[in-house]
């Protein structure tokens, strides 16, 4: 999992998921269990689906909407 694509390039992983997230925060928001399943399942196909070395897998998800989305769940559970 990535969060750094210049450091991902140059380290040059055998396999990787990139996400635009903010560094510290590889699995998304706290609360959002959703997301992070699905991080967790991207990669875990990416592993199976990878047909070269240093293949990078770049998911659908942004932190914009990883944001806002955390910020709805966290008012529905009654956290500020």
């Amino acid at each position: 999992m990535s969060v750094a694509l210049d450091v991902t390039e140059h380290i040059k992983p055998p396999r990787t998921v990139f996400l635009p997230f903010m560094m510290g925060h590889h699995f998304g928001v706290p609360y959002h269990k959703e997301l992070q399943r699905n991080i967790i399942l991207e990669a875990l196909a990416h592993l199976v689906e990878a047909k070269e070395s240093g293949e990078v897998r770049f998911p659908p998800f942004t932190w914009a909407k990883a944001r806002k989305e955390g910020i709805e769940i966290k008012r529905s559970l009654g956290i500020k």
